[in-house]
């Protein structure tokens, strides 16, 4: 009998426990948050490359190099600082050809260029192609403004996020409280524009607009836990 009563009586704490426990958790509520800004950009970075294609390896390289330093000689006499270029890539490749039955050579280099004034991208491009770039591979819309940009979109994703949790407590007849927990779930993304093959502009003029610049979208991502109250809390 002694026995039972010490389990009944075990039991008894072990429940008043849980019920101590759960009435000190607070009541809690997690909302996702999106902030975005619209820019027009005003930087842009270009991936270019040079490819020439032969049967022998030392000639394609050679064709090759003499390529690049002469997109090299023109970006140093287009002003544009050292830092603002770099190759990425360099590859000579040996092909086959089925259709010919014999093999041939491939020689390549890749370089990007970080453009910081929109305005003169054309002559970058005719300049380039009079130098014997035959390929864009790529470019990247971007803004000089980013960091403020984004300070500008994380607060924009708290208030998206505040309102949410406002809209919940209200129809629980509830109070949003403090917030318990905040995370960044932010991922940076640039809109690139795909690979094209490079066309002959040497006659088209500098004043031809050649690119629809659109805006950039900033965004910025964040999950946060607030508390829940029956009373409202003066913040």
């Amino acid at each position: 009998m002694k026995k039972i009563i010490a389990v009944v009586l075990l039991l008894t704490g072990a429940f008043a426990g849980a019920q101590t426990v759960a009435g000190n958790t607070p009541r809690q509520i997690s909302v996702s948050g999106e902030g975005k800004v619209m820019v027009k950009p005003d930087e842009v970075i270009i991936t270019i490359g040079v490819v020439n294609n032969g049967e022998d390896a030392n000639e394609v390289k050679k064709a090759n190099d003499a390529t690049v330093d002469k997109v090299i000689k023109y970006l140093k006499n287009f002003k544009l600082p050292e830092k603002d270029y770099q190759t990425q890539r360099v590859y000579l490749n040996r092909n086959y050809d089925y259709e010919k039955k014999r093999h041939y050579y491939s020689a390549s280099q890749t370089i990007t260029i970080y453009l910081r004034d929109l305005t003169r991208y054309d002559a970058l491009i005719i300049g380039l192609t009079d130098a014997g770039v035959n390929n864009i591979d790529g470019i990247e819309f971007r803004t000089s403004k980013r960091e403020q940009y984004e300070s500008e979109a994380r607060i924009k994703a708290v208030a998206n996020a505040g309102k949410k949790a406002e809209d919940y407590a209200k129809a629980l007849n509830l109070y949003v409280g403090y917030a318990l927990a905040v995370n960044d779930n932010t991922q940076t993304h640039y809109r690139p524009l795909y690979a094209m093959e490079m066309k002959t502009m040497a006659d088209s003029g500098v004043t031809q607009e050649t690119l629809a610049l659109g805006e950039i979208e900033i965004t910025a991502d964040v999950s946060i836990t607030y508390e829940l109250s029956i009373n409202s809390i003066k913040k």
